[in-house]
């Protein structure tokens, strides 16, 4: 894609807002294919939660910019600036693209080992700690979001949040803290794979 925008003068924008900082064992998820952006729109981990978002760009692109193009409520605010750097000086210090990666790798084989189990699970698929577990009621792959809908109720009544996307609504998003432990995984999937077997059996 990145050689035809080029071909044509296109600009390529990659959006790490979610799947930057960590997220998918490297610091930005586009590091994973070998390009490089024109443009890095940031926001969410960029600051652990306190309200910021950036980009990054080249010289020549950034120039193009006019004073209040990039207008924001909460623009220059010092606090969540020194949240930022005190974030990102974390995340190097503690190696977590490093941590993510490995334990990105033990959720993903937990959940496979699950999927084998349950036919429920259609597909699962992620890089780092941003997994997606996609429901399909049959063979056909028909997608199950009433399923994916009871599986994130059954896991919130037993102390696990997970989130619910895709197009069809599908989809079980599991994006823990990027320090969670290996134990924490498996007590979550524990969770996870008993709603699974509830509302699986309730068909």
């Amino acid at each position: 894609m990145k050689k035809v925008l080029d071909k044509y003068g296109i600009l390529f924008i990659a959006d790490e807002v979610q799947c930057g900082f960590a997220r998918t064992g490297k610091m930005f998820a586009i590091e994973h294919y070998g390009v490089v952006p024109d443009i890095l729109a940031m926001a969410k981990g960029i600051a652990d939660g306190f309200p910021l978002s950036a980009i990054s760009t080249r010289p020549e692109i950034a120039a193009a910019f006019k004073p209040g193009d990039h207008l924001s409520t909460f623009g220059g605010n010092p606090v969540s600036c020194a949240a930022a750097l005190a974030n990102i000086n974390f995340m190097e210090k503690e190696n977590l693209c490093v941590h993510t990666a490995a334990i990105g790798d033990y959720a993903l084989s937990r959940f496979r080992e699950i999927q084998q189990k349950n036919p429920l699970i259609g597909d699962v698929r992620g890089k780092g700690l941003m997994i997606g577990i996609e429901l399909t009621k049959d063979k056909t792959l028909t997608p199950a979001p009433s399923e994916a809908e009871a599986i994130r109720e059954a896991c919130m009544q037993n102390g696990l949040l997970v989130g619910v996307g895709g197009i069809e609504g599908n989809v079980i998003r599991f994006q823990p803290p990027l320090v969670i432990s290996k134990s924490q995984v498996d007590q979550a999937l524990d969770i996870f794979s008993k709603a699974l077997q509830e509302v699986a059996s309730a068909k």
